[in-house]
């Protein structure tokens, strides 16, 4: 893991999961006039990403993650108003997203849905552990431009290639962008969809390349 004396206090105040510590950093960072979204790619993800990567090594479990997430999402309740009314005018597009049918981790999907509201897109965020029958009974009944999926878990990732097959056999014409700590862009081909993204700063380079090309 990166050396802590190098973190941002707000990413140090993530890793280490203190929550209110986080929101005090969060509103210094917004009293100092800093771009919400900055905000969230230079010092939440990541902090999000450091967490990650500790997990995946055995070095931290699932109680000190969901205390990072904790943290996470206190300074994202500051930062996801600020993004809104930063956002000009209605939405031109519509996005899906939700965690993979046997996954219950949130923290890239909130990541990832507030960035994407940053840039203008209405998100509808269906939650976690989401069947492949749920996306594709919300893509039918929302008919979204994008529907994004997340994995942390390599035991789910038949779940997401399920899920993108459920939502291809609808019909729809839709992006389907996935992302997750085991998810590549390799797999991300291998299951047919249209993007795959590293972390939530991409998934708005991607969500906005794909959308500027027409859907399947």
């Amino acid at each position: 893991m990166q050396s802590m004396q190098e973190l941002d206090p707000l990413t140090l105040a993530i890793v280490e999961g203190r929550r209110e510590q986080a929101i005090v950093e969060t509103q210094r960072w917004l009293d100092r006039g800093e771009d919400p979204r900055l905000i969230i790619e230079r010092y939440l993800g990541l902090g999000m990403t450091l967490v990650g990567e500790a997990f995946k090594k055995n070095e931290i479990y699932v109680p000190e993650m969901l205390i990072a997430a904790r943290a996470m999402k206190g300074a994202l309740a500051l930062l996801e108003p600020r993004l809104s009314a930063s956002s000009l005018g209605k939405p031109r597009h519509l996005a899906l997203i939700g965690t993979v049918k046997g996954d219950l981790h949130d923290i890239g999907k909130d990541l990832v849905a507030a960035m994407w509201r940053g840039a203008g897109i209405a998100v509808v965020d269906l939650g976690v552990d989401v069947s492949a029958e749920s996306f594709a009974e919300a893509t039918v009944e929302r008919r979204p431009d994008i529907v994004g999926m997340s994995a942390l878990l390599t035991t789910t990732m038949r779940s997401m290639r399920e899920a993108a097959a459920a939502v291809r056999a609808t019909g729809i014409p839709v992006r389907i962008i996935v992302g997750g700590a085991p998810i590549s862009d390799e797999f991300a081909a291998d299951i047919k969809a249209d993007g795959w993204a590293l972390d939530a700063g991409m998934a708005v380079d991607v969500a906005r390349h794909l959308l500027a090309s027409p859907a399947r």
